[in-house]
């Protein structure tokens, strides 16, 4: 469904922030982005949504295809209307609108307003919260109601990929696994694709089917979830449960077989 062929990215045609990335993302699957801050995560999705050129970056070199179509050189508000739709990293709420005006925000494109009313009432569903607090203002909310809130948003856009950056930023644990469970459920439901780019890898890796792991703007290892889960180099570095209480880098790592889909 997304493929991404060997990109680079540069900020202000100087600045070289990602070094050949490649990853795909099939048909209804979960898919993790993890690595630590800094990585070059979060630079990947804005390459895919076209958010790049807010921040005056560009992809340099590669290619981005969504179903066989190049999309990187398309403006963001038209890889929007194609259904891949982004929930930014930070909790990015309109504060002075009410929490249900944020929701409708994501249905902009949608012209049909019974099938709007019918999108709300599916995000209510997944957000029960949200509904007891849908006239409020939004800048008022707790930051897991805002969470909920951005993703319920990005729900009401009907993507056929959503991407989300680090929605467990910040959250208490048992509000964390809430979120993700809310997450796994959506795509199972609607079938909705989702490339999630997280730092917290237990968690990422208990929803998803696949996972790329990258470190200084590169792809260093993938496979699946059990495959990431079982690496002892995932669970020394990033999960730290090494029985020795050392961490090692995979710059120190030369070896890596990587996979080419899942299974």
């Amino acid at each position: 469904m997304l493929k991404i062929n060997n990109i680079e990215v540069t900020y202000l045609n100087v600045i070289r922030v990602l070094h050949g990335v490649s990853l795909a993302v099939e048909d209804g699957a979960i898919v993790a982005l993890l690595g630590a801050n800094g990585a070059g995560k979060s630079t990947t999705l804005k390459a895919i949504s076209g958010l790049l050129r807010v921040e005056e970056g560009e992809v340099t070199d590669g290619s981005i295809e969504w179903k066989g179509e190049r999309i990187d050189r398309k403006p963001a508000e038209a890889i929007g209307k194609l259904g891949i739709i982004q929930a930014l990293e930070g909790r990015r709420v309109f504060k002075h609108l009410s929490a249900e005006e944020n929701l409708l925000v994501g249905a902009y494109y949608n012209p049909d307003r019974h099938a709007v009313r019918e999108d709300l009432a599916m995000v209510y569903t997944y957000f029960p919260r949200l509904k007891a607090l849908r006239r409020n203002t939004a800048g008022y909310l707790s930051g897991g109601e805002q969470q909920m809130l951005v993703i319920g948003r990005a729900m009401m856009a009907r993507p056929r990929l959503m991407m989300l950056d680090e929605p467990s930023l910040g959250l208490a644990p048992l509000l964390v696994e809430e979120i993700y469970d809310i997450i796994n459920r959506f795509n199972a439901e609607h079938k909705t694709s989702v490339l999630l780019v997280e730092q917290n890898v237990r968690i990422a890796l208990s929803i998803a089917h696949y996972g790329y792991v990258m470190e200084n703007g590169r792809v260093v290892l993938d496979g699946t979830a059990d495959f990431l889960k079982n690496n002892v180099d995932v669970k020394e570095f990033y999960m730290g449960l090494s029985a020795m209480g050392t961490k090692k880098s995979y710059r120190e790592i030369k070896h890596y077989k990587r996979r080419k889909r899942w299974l």
